[in-house]
């Protein structure tokens, strides 16, 4: 299977700096092309929710050039193996943002929702808000929000109409670096063949729909890399003309 991408990634219309990170990374290697994208949301004072989202992120991309490649070269690569190296990297990452944020009387954080693509299969790794959808001729959300309202919603004591203008629908319940303990959620799945697989930050979301989705980077609309560039940027200036406060930051990779 071979893959296309491309993102885009905004300060918005009312902050001052971009705290959100992300990237994508395709290689070949002996047993096919392999896709790592990846979406950071940061949170902190001054430009320490970049910080926050840079370092896990920058994690994520020294395991996939060292570790995953040569995992893959042995033939050692696993789902079990995978999961540990991931929950690894996140423990490690929210001790050095806990320490570093102790030791300088601030509070920093981010989300990372992180997806490889490779032999047929995509495993996700997941902590916050930020969000993975699968689309096809239909939208497909692959990650659960470890949000408040989020599982309020799920214990049904809060209705998905309340839950999207309830103030407190921005609240997490866990993040890399602000959190004592952080339980990722691991999802591991079968790619759909000319399917898009798109990752965002929880600001591109708010103020568009499913349909307006699929219409601009949904699998029909897009054939190259052009088109997907292109209908991340409409989305992402269309999320701005609709008032939305917060960074916005996506990234799509469509499988072919």
């Amino acid at each position: 299977m071979e893959f296309i991408a491309a993102y885009n990634t905004d300060v918005g219309i009312r902050k001052e700096t971009n705290q959100d990170s992300l990237a994508i990374k395709i290689i070949n290697t002996p047993s096919g092309m392999a896709a790592l994208g990846i979406v950071c949301d940061g949170m902190g004072g001054l430009s320490k929710g970049e910080l926050a989202s840079k370092e896990v992120l920058i994690a994520f991309i020294k395991w996939f050039d060292e570790v995953f490649t040569k995992d893959v070269l042995n033939n050692n690569f696993s789902f079990t193996t995978l999961r540990e190296q991931w929950n690894e990297i996140i423990q490690t990452q929210n001790k050095r943002l806990g320490s570093y944020g102790a030791s300088n009387n601030i509070m920093l954080g981010t989300t990372v929702s992180a997806i490889l693509m490779f032999n047929g299969e995509y495993h996700i790794v997941h902590v916050g808000d930020s969000r993975i959808y699968e689309m096809t001729n239909v939208v497909k959300q692959l990650t659960t929000d470890q949000t408040f309202i989020a599982r309020e919603v799920a214990m049904g004591r809060m209705s998905e109409e309340e839950a999207k203008v309830d103030p407190r629908r921005s609240v997490l319940l866990q993040c890399v670096g602000a959190s004592q303990v952080v339980e990722p959620d691991f999802v591991k799945g079968q790619l759909s063949k000319n399917a898009v697989y798109m990752l965002c930050s929880d600001g591109f979301r708010h103020q568009i729909s499913d349909e307006e989705m699929i219409e601009k980077i949904g699998p029909i609309a897009v054939s190259n890399e052009d088109e997907m560039k292109y209908g991340c940027i409409y989305l992402t200036e269309l999320v701005k003309n609709r008032k939305e406060t917060d960074n916005i930051s996506v990234a799509v990779i469509k499988t072919i």
